[in-house]
């Protein structure tokens, strides 16, 4: 079976499934035989990282100060490698602005950025909050969209980004009315203490509707003696899974701690059901549901449905007699000054911004910010991040050419790349890309969508039969890739970047004079898009693909164009971030 990219005036790239090669390029067109980018992402398997996720000792880590950020002048290539972990994707022009400054004054820039516009806010300016939407979800994809493509703030965007896929909700996991506006105001929750504190992160997420709709404990009720009834656990259980603790007793560094030569587990069955009569008696707001309001509000506790017996839960016990609030206080005090907060929250950023497997000292000296950020304060985002993206690890230049680092990078940021890239507007605030789900036809991920709690992919999967797997090393992005997956992927790209969405439109007049070079075109592709880590094997091949193209006609030039962005960014080396 053959997958064709897109149809256009000049035939360009085709796919076949059976035998990973297309038919020999036809006059102006290019086939995936000559190019080698077939299973793009599936190549990049063994360029993705080192320094297991389950390794043992380890011990406490000395929480030595992380390095000097580089000083100017960065290089271009420098440059676009820091902004590609820090950011939702950046321009030529992004990229000659920080070589004028200094990673750490553009951090201090980007962490004191106020936010341009709340996704609530949005909705609002754009007419959702219409009582026509009750029903529906309209706005909301148009809304994620617009945040993480056009916003300044593109640091916060990145982590916020990150932080909703740890602390997962999904508007197509639970029923209410104004879904987009519950969203909204999560998300608000979580972008609002992108910079704050983890503790505050956490205080957000256990107070949202949101949550509570999502991890089933709105109108959760103490456990009634005659029926047999006990509270709702989900919360509870999954709050110290996957949101604060793990499951493995983790040593500052996020080895595991061992007994016996097996890993020592957090949290017993009986701490979650202490834990979970924490949880009952909270509801919305109010019962005014004539407007999506009520859902931004933080959730009520009603007393009469409130577990008010002794509550013990981990090495923590809540006096008989407690109400609601303070022994929501006290249960989220406790649990985020365990001891494995920092490791297990600082592992899993270091993943989604940096590379797949963080040496345990990269962790260590993170999870060490994390416990104390120099000034007595746990949890300090803007420490945290700022103590990620400057560590050695990060920024170390013999990295790029490592083949135990690095990690895949997930199908949003590859889109939201291409369009800040290429300035990407949507004059009406439409942002018509939609879900973009579909592992047929799209990305096979969308922000705010994801298929349940442990979102698109665990911070701990490695894909089964590899040598990743064989080495015990995770490659969590991976847990979307399969064969259909990537055709879908390079399919519906060479789409958008030939036509956009809808009204979403790209500029490419910064290319338009290197055109007829492809040699130069190629290059600046590969600094803005790649940090100049295709290789110069790679560039070859594909310079050859290009030249097959004739330029003679303004379709050859545009389907030259088209096809360099399309080939650049369905090149493995493109694919694997270091």
């Amino acid at each position: 079976m053959t997958e064709r990219i897109a149809d256009s005036d000049e035939p360009m790239l085709a796919f076949d499934l059976a035998t990973d090669e297309g038919p020999a390029a036809p006059q102006g067109g290019l086939s995936v035989r000559d190019v080698g980018v077939a299973l793009a992402a599936t190549l990049a398997l063994e360029a993705c990282g080192e320094g297991g996720s389950s390794s043992s000792g380890g011990g406490t880590p000395t929480p030595t100060p992380t390095p000097t950020p580089t000083t100017p002048p960065l290089t271009a290539a420098q440059a676009s490698r820091f902004l590609t972990q820090a950011t939702m994707g950046a321009s030529k022009t992004d990229i000659t602005n920080l070589q004028g400054t200094t990673i750490d004054a553009w951090l201090t820039t980007q962490l004191g950025l106020a936010r341009p516009q709340k996704f609530w806010d949005f909705l609002v300016s754009n007419g959702y909050r219409d009582i026509a939407n009750i029903n529906n979800q309209a706005g909301f994809d148009a809304m994620v969209w617009a945040q993480l493509i056009s916003s300044s703030d593109t640091l916060r965007q990145r982590v916020g980004l990150a932080l909703l896929d740890m602390l997962v909700v999904s508007i197509d996991g639970f029923s209410s009315s104004f879904e987009q506006f519950v969203m909204a105001a999560y998300l608000d929750g979580l972008w609002d203490n992108a910079f704050g504190n983890y503790r505050d992160i956490l205080e957000a997420v256990a107070s949202s509707a949101a949550m509570a709709y999502y991890l089933t404990f709105l109108g959760n009720t103490k456990a009634n003696a005659t029926t047999g009834s006990v509270p709702d656990e989900n919360f509870a259980r999954e709050l110290m899974q996957l949101f604060t603790l793990g499951l493995y007793q983790l040593n500052p560094d996020g080895t595991q701690v061992l007994s016996g030569g097996k890993p020592v587990e957090t949290y017993t069955q009986a701490d979650v059901s202490g834990l979970a009569r924490v949880w009952t008696g909270w509801n919305l707001a109010n019962n005014d549901n004539t407007t999506p309001d009520r859902m931004r509000l933080p959730l009520v506790n009603v007393a009469s449905q409130h577990e008010t017996g002794v509550t013990t839960f981990l090495t923590t016990t809540i006096p008989a007699g407690t109400d609601g609030p303070t022994s929501k206080k006290l249960a989220l005090d406790a649990i985020f000054a365990h001891a494995n907060v920092p490791p297990f929250i600082s592992k899993q950023l270091i993943q989604h911004l940096v590379t797949s497997n963080p040496s345990p000292a990269y962790v260590g000296r993170v999870s060490a910010v994390f416990a104390n950020n120099g000034n007595g304060v746990r949890g300090d985002m803007k420490a945290v991040i700022r103590a990620i993206l400057t560590d050695s690890e990060a920024r170390s230049d013999a990295n790029v050419t490592s083949t135990s680092f690095g990690k895949l990078r997930e199908p949003v940021v590859r889109l939201t790349q291409w369009a800040r890239a290429f300035n990407v507007t949507s004059p009406t605030n439409l942002w018509p890309f939609g879900n973009t789900n579909s592992t047929a036809t799209r990305l096979g991920e969308s922000p705010g969508r994801a298929p349940s709690v442990f979102n698109f992919f665990r911070p701990g999967y490695t894909p089964p039969g590899s040598s990743i797997s064989a080495q015990g090393l995770v490659a969590p992005e991976f847990q979307i890739v399969n064969e259909p997956s990537v055709v879908a992927y390079i399919n519906y790209m060479q789409t958008l970047i030939t036509s956009g969405a809808g009204e979403a439109k790209a500029d490419y007049s910064s290319l338009t004079s290197l055109i007829a070079d492809s040699q130069a075109l190629l290059n600046e592709l590969n600094l803005v898009l790649a940090a100049n880590q295709i290789s110069a094997a790679t560039i070859t091949s594909l310079k050859a693909a290009l030249d097959s193209i004739a330029v003679t006609t303004t379709a050859g030039q545009t389907n030259r164009l088209i096809a360099a962005i399309t080939l650049v960014m369905a090149a493995p080396e493109y694919l694997v971030q270091k």
